[in-house]
Order: C-alpha cells, then sequence, then structure tokens
C-alpha cells in the first residue's frame, strides 16, 4: 500500500487493517446502524415502551443508491432515530471502509420477531393497495395473536387522505405504524407525517406487506444465506430487473468510490496532524502525541461529496 509522505504504516493499519468494530457506519452518506438482530429488536421494543413519535427505516443498496443522487432523500433519511442496512450490498459497502456488520438487520426477518414477542402492542398498517389491505390485516392478525392490529389503509394517499390517516392513528391508540408504500415514498410519508403521530413508533417496512397479503414469496433459505435473494425477487418482479442489473454496478462503483474519499480524508487529516506537531515540537521542544483517528472526523470531510458530485440533482 502506497503512503503519502508523512504517514507512517502504524497509522495507517489503524485505518486499513483490522476491521473496526463501529457502533454506526455511513454509506454513501448514510449513518447505519451497526447492531445484532438481537440488540435491534430490543431497542424497538424500549422506543414503543417509551412512546412518543420515532422512525426507523432499512436501506438496500437500491435506497442507497437513490440516497446518493437525491439530496433531499438524504436529509429525509438523516432525521430518522435509526435506520438498519438490509442485505448484500451494504455489508460489501461497509467493508469497503474496514466494518464488519454485525448482523443483516432487515425488516422482513426483524419485524416479525417484533410481532411474535411484544406485549401490548397496538399496530396500525399503512401500504399497499386497498384490495389487498383487509387480507394483510388479517394475516398479521392471525400469525401475532399477541399484537393487536387497530386499523389499516391502503398506501395510495394524497395530502387530504393522509391527515385522515394521521387523525384514524391517532385515534386507535396504536404504538406501533408500519409503512409499507416502498422507497422513497414511505421514508417520506413518515418524515412528513411522523410528527403528528406522537405516540407512535413510525417503521418504513418497504415490500413486507407483499408476503403477507401473498403476492410475494420468501427466497429459499440456502439463497438468503448465499446473499443472493435479489435474484428470487428479480424473477419474482421482472419489472424491477433494471434496479439490479443496472443500479448493482452502479451503487458497487460508488460504494467504492465513496470508501477510497474517505481514505483521502484520513491521509490528509493525519498528514496534517504530523506537520502540526512537528511545527509545535519545533517550538516548545515538548514531544506531542498524535490523537487517534476519529472517523467522525474524516466522515465530516464527506459531506455533500455526492452533493458536489451530483450538482443538479438537489430537489
Amino acid at each position: 500500500m502506497r503512503l503519502l509522505p508523512g504517514v507512517g504504516q502504524r497509522s495507517a493499519t489503524r485505518f486499513f487493517g483490522d476491521r473496526k468494530i463501529v457502533s454506526t457506519c455511513r454509506i454513501l452518506g448514510v449513518a447505519i446502524a451497526n447492531e445484532t438482530m438481537e440488540a435491534a429488536q430490543n431497542y424497538i421494543a424500549a422506543q414503543i415502551q417509551e412512546g412518543g413519535a420515532s422512525s426507523i427505516y432499512f436501506v438496500n443498496a437500491h435506497t442507497l443508491n437513490f440516497a446518493s443522487s437525491d439530496p433531499a432523500y438524504r436529509t429525509v433519511l438523516s432525521r430518522a432515530h435509526r435506520i438498519y442496512g438490509d442485505g448484500t450490498g451494504v455489508r460489501w459497502a461497509a467493508r469497503f471502509r474496514g466494518v464488519n456488520l454485525l448482523d443483516n438487520v432487515n425488516g422482513t426477518d426483524l419485524i416479525p420477531l417484533i410481532l411474535a414477542s411484544g406485549k401490548n402492542l397496538r399496530c396500525f398498517l399503512v401500504g399497499s393497495t386497498p384490495a389487498r389491505i383487509e387480507t394483510i390485516s388479517n394475516r398479521v392478525s392471525e400469525l401475532f395473536p399477541n399484537t393487536q392490529v387497530v386499523g389499516a389503509h391502503h398506501g395510495y394517499l394524497d395530502d387530504t387522505m393522509s391527515q385522515t390517516v394521521v387523525d384514524a392513528i391517532n385515534a386507535s391508540g396504536a404504538n406501533l405504524v408500519l409503512v409499507g408504500m416502498g422507497n422513497p415514498l414511505q421514508e417520506r410519508w413518515i418524515d412528513q407525517y411522523g410528527s403528528s403521530v406522537p405516540g407512535a413508533l413510525m417503521i418504513g417496512v418497504g415490500g413486507l406487506f407483499e408476503y403477507w397479503s401473498g403476492a410475494l414469496d420468501r427466497a429459499p433459505l440456502w439463497m438468503r444465506r448465499m446473499g443472493i435473494e435479489w435474484v428470487h425477487l428479480m424473477l419474482r418482479q421482472p419489472w424491477k430487473a433494471r434496479r439490479y442489473l443496472i443500479g448493482n454496478p452502479i451503487y458497487i462503483f460508488r460504494a467504492i468510490r465513496y470508501a477510497r474519499a474517505d481514505r483521502k480524508a484520513f491521509f490528509e487529516l493525519e498528514e496534517n496532524v504530523q506537520c502540526r506537531d512537528k511545527v509545535l515540537h519545533q517550538v516548545d521542544g515538548l514531544p506531542k502525541k498524535l490523537p487517534e483517528w476519529s472517523s467522525a472526523e474524516g466522515e465530516a470531510s464527506l459531506d455533500g461529496f455526492f452533493d458536489h458530485q451530483n450538482p443538479r440533482s438537489a430537489s
């Protein structure tokens, strides 16, 4: 590995050596929580118990692709209380940055765990189509008897109907709202209306409702373990082929570019610190200890990175 002048191998090892265990990993400008499935389950249970308006999202390669080219959507994601990484693409991007994600915390697996183990759960469902939402509601009641489904509404909403749904959620006493409209619509809807539902946790669940409706079946376990569930989804939903066949290579390119920018920021910071300490040493003759690498400092240098790369994408 070629180092910049003045950057020692020991310093580089701190950043490029053994993979880091961090609580948050920033990928394409989005901060993703690095937790086990159990820790995520406990966090959500605590949020529901504490009450108050809060939001949780799950992001995959497609979501991050969209966020990297849409600063407004990336801002919406940044206002979430917690974001989890879903899928192989997120794990790869984390590895490019020297981070091992502890688990594949995806909503399709996590939400059923919450509904099955939760106590005093009052759940409101928002999403899917008018023809399917009743089936989904009945299915949730059947699968998760510990969860009380207090209301459901399809996801085809204008501003007037959205306010009607918000009023219905508040009147129902729901403490958990699952929103399944797909990305980026569901996150934007939660961001706009979540503060109007002060007593509930809102979670964007993507295509989970489609599994409950029977319109989509889950990939075999062996495909999930190999990280190729997306192949199954593409075969079942061929209209999304462009997302995978074109979007995935673009995502990998962006993730590598982001990781390289992060490394450059590290080396520049390290070199500047060494130059500063050399000057201070010459002035007062006292040895100075280099500060440890702070990922926050490096990531701060990447703020707006994709805004500069996509100057026309602001909306």
